[in-house]
């Protein structure tokens, strides 16, 4: 019987049962513990950051990151429509409303696009840029370094300056990744703008089944996001809460198995890159196909590996070659549904979302787990081939 080969699962061949059955023979299986702790100290010197904030998920830790960049009801904030919905959802948890922005040949936000809307779409007044079609105050921009490809984080930083707009940094595919050259060689993913974000799903680079971290350029907002995460207390014996706190803090059973995990993840990162170059050299000698390349003066994670389809040379269109990829056990996943085209949204403002139509229809991610054998890889390979 032929067994399925999956799109992403996790590795868990290291210390992961070792800490979690610790975590479990202390008691501390809750929002209490060492593992917590521990899981922070070593993201934040991975990081070369000062500290960071364990959360319940990546989208917590969103919801927290644009609320401390100031984003209040009725303001905007801006955003790519080619990502995951889970980047664009807490800007509605606020009150406030997103405006899509098309990607470019990187599957990023395409920043051209978002330059040319804010010198021609809007107008700044008393510092705040003002959407001339709302009226509304835009606050902030989430970028996604979308399946661990980083965007053009100095360009971002000088288009986001000079319209005084806050950074979130939606890192949760990119965890590893960093810049090799340029303004902020060796800053990771995340680390760049006023916030970025990390997401620890079961289909991330590591994973704590659930889960995400936080980090900010300001070491006093990471403790006020700490703060929100548990509940704002003010008085933890009496229970005196003087904000709206949220239930987001990261459990320690999670960080257990966080912690192990973070300890393997540049052989992940090493394991991902062998087996996008392994694919790469296959792809390219088979007509029609080809792997979307990763932004030169980076490292990245290698996340995804992303099979850009022509169907005009290939002979079948993505959602052909799907059927025929599941018929044969092996598992794969088409670009998410565009955000401005799902039914929540659908009312919202766009920017020239042209590139973002033409990559949906064209693009499928292949099996990339760490624990890949090369048997595997080869067997996908030959299923392209045929």
């Amino acid at each position: 019987m032929t067994k399925m080969i999956p799109l992403s699962v996790p590795n868990l061949k290291g210390k992961e049962l070792d800490y979690i059955t610790k975590a479990v023979e202390t008691e501390w299986v809750s929002t209490g513990g060492e593992y917590i702790n521990e899981f922070e100290k070593n993201m934040a010197k991975y990081l070369n950051v000062d500290t960071v904030v364990a959360c319940q998920s990546g989208t917590a830790g969103l919801h927290l990151a644009l609320k401390l960049s100031g984003v209040e009801y009725n303001n905007e904030v801006i955003v790519p429509t080619l990502t995951f919905i889970a980047a664009v959802n807490p800007v509605k948890y606020l009150g406030a409303e997103p405006i899509f922005i098309d990607c470019d040949n990187t599957l990023n936000m395409d920043l051209e696009k978002l330059e040319e809307f804010c010198s021609n779409e809007c107008y700044l007044f008393k510092n705040r840029l003002i959407n001339k079609k709302t009226q509304r105050t835009i606050t902030a921009i989430v970028i996604v370094h979308v399946f661990g490809n980083m965007a053009n984080m100095e360009k971002l930083v000088e288009i986001a300056s000079r319209y005084n707009l806050k950074i979130v940094e939606d890192a949760t595919e990119a965890l590893g990744s960093y810049c090799t050259s340029g303004k902020y060689e060796g800053k990771f993913a995340g680390t760049i703008g006023d916030f970025g974000v990390y997401s620890f799903n079961g289909n991330k680079i590591i994973t704590t089944g659930g889960g995400g971290m936080l980090v900010a350029k300001d070491k006093k907002l990471v403790e006020k996001a700490k703060y929100l995460s548990t509940q704002a207390k003010d008085d933890e014996l009496y229970y005196l809460h003087e904000e709206i706190g949220y239930n987001y803090r990261m459990t320690n059973l999670q960080a257990a198995l966080g912690v192990a995990q973070l300890e393997q993840l540049e052989d992940f990162i090493k394991i991902k890159s062998e087996n996008y170059k392994f694919y790469d050299e296959q792809i390219v000698n088979i007509k029609g196909l080809s792997l979307l390349n990763f932004n030169k003066n980076t490292r990245p994670n290698y996340w995804f590996y992303s099979l850009i389809i022509d169907k005009d040379k290939y002979g079948l269109d993505r959602d052909g070659l799907l059927m025929k990829l599941i018929n044969k056990k092996i598992q794969t996943r088409p670009i998410w549904g565009l955000v401005h085209n799902q039914k929540p949204y659908v009312n919202n403002q766009t920017y020239k979302i042209e590139k973002a139509n033409n990559y949906i229809n064209k693009i499928l991610n292949i099996p990339c787990s760490t624990n890949l054998s090369f048997e595997d890889a080869q067997t996908v390979i030959d299923a392209l081939k045929i």
